[in-house]
């Protein structure tokens, strides 16, 4: 069952923290290590912006990698889906592409993740008409850095899979939102508005 957005806030170092166990890939190491120094809370305030996220390439379609800090100086929505070609992803991706072009005067680059193969995410891009790229995640290297990896019930089975999220960072690079437990309806929106709020 899904559950309502929960914004949380960095913690400092120090504090209870949910540190992934496996680094992030191709990062810099002299980099603040970022989302998944956040404490889990039900605050529903944004997140403060003063963690700066670690940089990171990955493959992504359109036939070269995504990297990061490429992008910088514009804000960056990476939001984290299931699976390609299932409903609430179908769903959530569409409502992304129909307001592409408003996050876009506004500058900023939205991404998709998840940790299907890149013929899987280059189909269900051409199927959708995304306007964006979509990151193959396969070794949840990103996964594992934004923390978005949990257990769900499947059929009565303990699985692993990603909680639906969506992180907001900033023209810094600094983390200024994020909404784990997404329900799709509205989510975008609201992710635009904060978008304009910056």
């Amino acid at each position: 069952m899904s559950i309502s957005p929960r914004l949380r806030e960095p913690q400092p170092l120090g504090a209870a923290t949910t540190v992934a166990s496996r680094p992030p890939r191709r990062c810099n190491p002299a980099e603040t290590i970022a989302p998944q120094i956040l404490l889990r809370t039900h605050h529903r305030e944004p997140a403060m912006p003063t963690t700066k996220v670690t940089d990171f390439t990955a493959a992504a379609t359109g036939g070269k990698d995504f990297k990061l800090s490429d992008h910088a100086g514009r804000p960056v929505v990476i939001y984290f889906y299931p699976k390609d070609n299932t409903p609430g992803c179908t769903v959530e991706g569409a409502d992304f592409r129909d307001r592409h072009n408003q996050f876009a005067k506004l500058g900023a680059l939205i991404v998709g993740v998840s940790r299907d193969s890149l013929k899987s995410h280059e189909g269900f891009k051409a199927k959708m008409e995304f306007p964006f790229e979509l990151i193959s995640d396969a070794d949840e290297a990103l996964c594992t850095q934004f923390g978005v990896i949990k257990m769900k019930n499947m059929y009565g089975k303990k699985v692993r899979g990603i909680e639906r999220s969506t992180f907001l960072i900033g023209p810094d690079r600094k983390l200024v939102r994020e909404w784990r437990g997404v329900k799709v309806p509205g989510h975008v929106d609201e992710v635009l508005a904060a978008v304009k709020a910056l």
